[in-house]
């Protein structure tokens, strides 16, 4: 079932997916952040409770939710990576790594704006935006214990760990504001058969969070490019390529 992935698992074949994707990416997510993010903070209506203070949710919740996903990407790298040895498995990861951490600095930072009005303090211990901050944690960890080995395919199976024990840490994040007494508010856009959300609301906020979507994959895609090339600096394939640029300079 998963044949067609193993090609990948070569870093040439992997370079050269990652070079096809990219623009798509990029073009994705101008496209979507653009049109969400007019159309959530100068067209949607005002919160009949939080007036334009809400609309700041165009920012933290995709930003939010997609720190989790990454998380959860670069677990699953981890044990494409230890279970088959995939090198550019790991390479993946760690790729993603930086681009998630900014993620759930961007969410608790936008949550700290958010939380100000509504509850009067930047920040309390609330066990939504502690297990946040706790996932900042995590992944400076896995970048530093990435980067305190020189043999990058160990570095890879130590970092790989430490992601897959962090994992756990998602679940608390989602599901903290069911399991405790929080301040957070509980689910908005996953209530799909009870919205708590006006639908002009909705959609420039699904269309922001598929457009911070594409940038991630697409900031991912020129780590994992760059990383592949650091890696492989020496291989005949990645002279070659190099080759190629100098003569398209040159003509």
């Amino acid at each position: 079932m998963w044949k067609f992935l193993h090609p990948y698992a070569k870093p040439e074949r992997a370079y050269q997916l990652c070079q096809t994707l990219q623009p798509w990416f990029w073009s994705l997510a101008a496209v979507c952040l653009v049109t969400g993010s007019i159309w959530g903070l100068l067209f949607a209506p005002q919160d009949y409770q939080q007036g334009d203070s809400f609309r700041i949710i165009y920012i933290h919740v995709p930003s939010a939710i997609l720190s989790m996903s990454t998380y959860v990407a670069m677990a699953v790298a981890a044990v494409v990576g230890l279970v088959w040895q995939w090198r550019t498995a790991f390479m993946a990861m760690i790729a993603m790594a930086p681009v998630g951490a900014v993620m759930t600095f961007i969410a608790l930072v936008t949550g700290a704006a958010w939380g100000k009005p509504m509850w009067g303090a930047w920040w309390v211990w609330d066990a939504r935006l502690t297990s946040e901050l706790i996932l900042l944690f995590l992944y400076m960890g896995v970048i530093a214990l990435y980067g305190a080995f020189e043999d990058k395919q160990q570095a890879g199976k130590a970092a790989g760990v430490m992601a897959l024990v962090g994992v756990v840490n998602v679940p608390i994040i989602h599901y903290s504001v069911e399991w405790w007494n929080t301040l957070h508010q509980g689910a908005t856009i996953s209530k799909f058969d009870t919205p708590s959300i006006a639908p002009e609301m909705l959609w420039p906020l699904l269309i922001n969070l598929a457009g911070f979507a594409f940038f991630i994959a697409a900031v991912t895609v020129v780590r994992l490019r760059s990383e592949i090339l650091r890696r492989d600096v020496h291989r005949p394939w990645v002279q070659a390529l190099a080759e190629q640029r100098e003569n398209r300079r040159a003509v």
